[in-house]
């Protein structure tokens, strides 16, 4: 008679499926829907493995809205792409910003992430590196000044498409983010 097969364990995949887990049901319901009991049914690993990895709930709430924060930094490789690819640079970013506003998953991961790190300035920096990087990518096309404008237009059209339940159309975005240009001296080079 031969000895069942153990399986093994992966510490490595376990603790990144309850990082997503748990962004999963933060982007959802908010911090206050985290619990560990939630996070380890959702991962579907022993509720132990949540205290393994993570010493208390603040701890698994941080890397849950940091794995947020990378998840939205990712969708700023496609902005870079389109405004490499464009001689209207004022459409693409709109075109883009457009795209990002009705992927109702990362609008409400976006408005979570900026409503959790008012509340928690231990966790400030995960958005500032968002604007950080826009305007770092914009810059060099339309000037510091410019894309800081428009970086912070951005913040203010994510919370007006959680608001309003849908963004500004494509040619509104356009519109503005070419008012934007123009008065900050940001006319694309």
């Amino acid at each position: 008679m031969t000895e069942p097969t153990r399986r093994r364990r992966d510490p490595v995949a376990r603790k990144q499926a309850i990082v997503d887990a748990a962004a999963e049901i933060v982007a959802e319901q908010g911090p206050a829907g985290l619990s560990h009991r939630s996070v380890a049914t959702r991962a579907q690993v022993p509720l132990g493995s949540t205290t393994q990895y993570f010493d208390s709930l603040q701890d698994m709430r941080a890397a849950a809205l940091e794995r947020m924060a990378q998840d939205l930094e990712a969708d700023l490789a496609s902005l870079a792409v389109a405004i490499a690819d464009t001689g209207d640079i004022a459409a693409a970013i709109a075109t883009w910003l457009h795209a990002y506003l009705t992927d109702e998953a990362a609008l409400r991961s976006d408005v979570v992430l900026s409503s959790a790190v008012v509340l928690d300035p231990t966790l400030r920096h995960l958005a500032r590196q968002w604007t950080a990087d826009v305007t770092a990518m914009l810059s060099p096309h339309i000037g510091a000044a410019a894309a800081l404008a428009v970086s912070m237009y951005a913040d203010g059209a994510t919370w007006h498409a959680a608001l309003h339940d849908t963004p500004l159309g494509v040619d509104e975005l356009t519109d503005a983010i070419r008012a934007l240009l123009t008065l900050s001296g940001g006319e694309p080079s």
